[in-house]
């Protein structure tokens, strides 16, 4: 895999993680990355799945699913063109998510 590929989807792993910054212990279960290009971009797909643990973490996990077609993650030299919710698990202290994304180079 290109190194660009590995350091945006390191970007967007980290800024989930700060979503999560004070409701538990993050854990990534599973991350795919792969080169994705239509006629005018190019970029990244994302596929990632992970668990976050902790005290009230139900409502962590409710406010950022609330909040992710809106939101804003800082990934140098990409932009986040669409984030998608795949499926979640929620139970107390603990909530699974699994999320699809695609970044498009910033040119």
């Amino acid at each position: 895999m290109n190194g660009c590929f590995d350091d945006v989807a390191a970007a967007l792993v980290r800024a989930i993680r700060s979503a999560f910054a004070d409701a538990g212990r993050f854990t990534l279960e599973e991350l795919v990355s792969r080169a994705w290009a239509s006629v005018t971009f190019s970029g990244t797909r994302q596929e990632l799945a992970f668990r976050v643990e902790g005290e009230g973490v139900e409502t962590a996990a409710a406010r950022f699913l609330s909040g992710l077609r809106a939101a804003e993650f800082p990934l140098t030299g990409h932009i986040l063109a669409d984030i998608a919710l795949v499926s979640e698990e929620r139970r107390p202290g603990c909530a699974r998510i699994r999320l699809e994304a695609l970044t498009v180079e910033d040119l």
